[in-house]
C-alpha cells in the first residue's frame, strides 16, 4: 500500500514538473511581440535597401550611358543578361539577406520592356533555385535543414498540395523560398514538376514588384526619384 502511495506521488511531481518546463519553454506574449516586432523592422530595413539600391543603381546607368554616349535600345540584350545572371547568382547562396535583384529588375523595366524583364528574372531565378534543391535532394545532414524556422510546415504543405505548395511558395515574399527548394529536394520531387512551379510562381510575382517599385517612385519628388531625367 504504502508502494503504490510512493509511486503516485513520484508520478505527480513528474508530471508537475514537465507542466513547469513546457510552460517555462513557451513562449511569453512579450516575447512574441518583441519577435513580431524585430520581423518588421527586417521587412522594412529590406525595403530601403531596395529603394537606395534603385536610386544608386539608375544613377550610375545615367551616368555610364552619357559618359561614354551608349544608347540604351541598341543594348537591351545586355542589361537582360545583366537581369539574368543576377537573379541567378542571387538564388544561388543559400537564404540570400539582401534583395539586390529587386531594384536592378526596377530600373531594367524603367527603361526596357518590363514584361520581358519579368520573364528573364523568372528564369534565373527559377534556375538558381536549383542549388538548393539538390542540397536538399542530396540529405538533410549537409544543411541542418530541420533547425530552419517552417522547415517543418513546408515540407508538410509538399506532401499534402505537391507542385502548387512550390508555386505559393515562390510567389509570396516573406517565407524564404531557400526553404521550399530544401524541402522539396529532400522529398525528391520530380524537377519536371519543380522547376515549372517555380516559374508559375515567380514571374508574376516579379511583374508586380517591377510595377509596385515603378509606382512607388512616381510619388517621389522630381530631385528624390532616380526614374525621372
Amino acid at each position: 500500500m504504502e508502494d503504490c502511495i510512493q509511486e503516485q506521488s513520484e508520478t505527480k511531481s513528474q508530471c508537475l514538473i514537465e507542466t513547469e518546463s513546457k510552460e517555462a519553454a513557451a513562449p511569453t506574449p512579450k516575447s512574441t511581440s518583441k519577435e513580431n516586432w524585430m520581423k518588421v523592422l527586417k521587412l522594412a530595413g529590406l525595403f530601403a535597401v531596395v529603394i537606395v539600391l534603385s536610386i544608386v543603381l539608375v544613377n550610375l546607368l545615367e551616368w555610364f550611358m552619357n559618359t561614354m554616349g551608349i544608347p540604351l535600345d541598341k543594348y537591351a540584350w545586355v542589361a537582360y543578361l545583366v537581369v539574368f545572371g543576377v537573379t541567378l547568382v542571387a538564388h544561388l547562396a543559400l537564404i540570400a539577406p539582401v534583395p539586390v535583384a529587386v531594384p536592378i529588375m526596377i530600373v531594367v523595366a524603367s527603361y526596357f520592356d518590363p514584361f520581358v524583364t519579368a520573364l528573364v528574372a523568372a528564369l534565373g531565378g527559377t534556375l538558381g533555385e536549383l542549388s538548393t534543391y539538390f542540397i536538399g535532394y542530396a540529405g538533410r545532414r549537409l544543411t541542418n535543414a530541420q533547425q530552419m524556422v517552417g522547415m517543418q510546415q513546408v515540407e508538410k504543405w509538399i506532401h499534402r498540395w505537391g507542385a502548387w505548395a512550390i508555386v505559393f511558395l515562390a510567389f509570396q515574399p516573406i517565407i524564404p523560398l531557400d526553404i521550399g527548394g530544401l524541402a522539396a529536394g529532400a522529398a525528391r520531387m520530380p524537377l519536371k514538376k519543380f522547376l515549372p512551379a517555380l516559374f508559375v510562381g515567380k514571374l508574376p510575382k516579379y511583374l508586380l514588384m517591377i510595377y509596385l517599385g515603378e509606382a512607388f517612385f512616381s510619388f517621389l519628388p522630381d530631385w528624390l526619384n532616380p526614374l525621372k531625367g
